[in-house]
C-alpha cells in the first residue's frame, strides 16, 4: 500500500502531511529551516488540511502531491 505525502510552502515554513493507515490517520509536520518543529495527529488528510488551514493560514488549495 503506497500513502500519499502532500506538501505546502507558507510563511518561510514547509508543511508535510504524510498519510497513514485508516485507523491511525494522517500526520501533519511543521518544518523550519529544515528542522521539524511541530507535529499533530488527525484522522485524516482532509482533516489535516483544516488544521494547517486554521492554526498556520496554510492555503487549502496549496498541497501538492510529493512525487
Amino acid at each position: 500500500m503506497k500513502f500519499k505525502i502532500l506538501v505546502s510552502r507558507h510563511s518561510e515554513k514547509v508543511f508535510k502531511i504524510e498519510e497513514d493507515f485508516p485507523e491511525v490517520g494522517a500526520y501533519l509536520y511543521v518544518f523550519e529551516k529544515g528542522e521539524c518543529i511541530k507535529d499533530y495527529l488527525q484522522d485524516n488528510i482532509d482533516l489535516c488540511k483544516e488544521f494547517a488551514f486554521e492554526e498556520f493560514n496554510v492555503p487549502l488549495d496549496s498541497w501538492k502531491i510529493q512525487e
